[in-house]
């Protein structure tokens, strides 16, 4: 799962890190860019000597640059990182976007309410935190099973 206890469950404070899949490493991607130039190029090779080539050449290109750099942004988009830190009073999250901007939210954990929307969110089983006026969205990225399954481990932590 793409979220990890830091700490351990007795211990003060708990802290739980949460990240988007990426299931594409770099290497995977390159090797994807360079079988998609292979594969477009073994049309074109029957050109060579042609003028015609030299018209397909530049789409060619552009095809493969648009590929790359539409990976590119897809995998600068899923540096999101959240972490939640709780302890004995206070509970604090802290997400940080890919462009580097972080946003905060703490409230006092004895406030503090965890809600699981079923159907009435943006996505199905919607976790938020609500406390100090404000709900605050918690794991988003996260598949629906991924979801369901940090509700409940969150629950089992404000227990604690």
């Amino acid at each position: 799962m793409p979220y990890q206890w830091i700490s351990q469950p007795g211990e003060t404070p708990q802290t739980l890190r949460l990240w988007p899949h990426n299931s594409l490493p770099p290497q995977g991607m390159a090797a994807f860019v360079l079988a998609t130039f292979a594969m477009i190029l073994i049309p074109v090779v029957t050109m060579l000597g042609s003028p015609v080539l030299w018209g397909l050449l530049p789409f060619v290109l552009l095809a493969v640059w648009g590929i790359y750099h539409a990976l590119q942004r897809n995998r600068k988009a899923r540096n999101i990182v959240e972490v939640l830190t709780l302890n004995d009073e206070e509970a604090r999250l802290i997400r940080t976007e890919p462009t580097g901007a972080t946003r905060e939210w703490d409230c006092n954990r004895y406030w503090t309410t965890i809600t699981k929307y079923e159907k009435d969110g943006p996505i199905p089983h919607y976790v938020t935190l609500k406390g100090m006026g404000r709900e605050v969205e918690i794991g988003a990225f996260l598949s629906e099973e991924e979801r369901v399954a940090l509700y409940d481990e969150l629950q089992r932590a404000w227990r604690r």
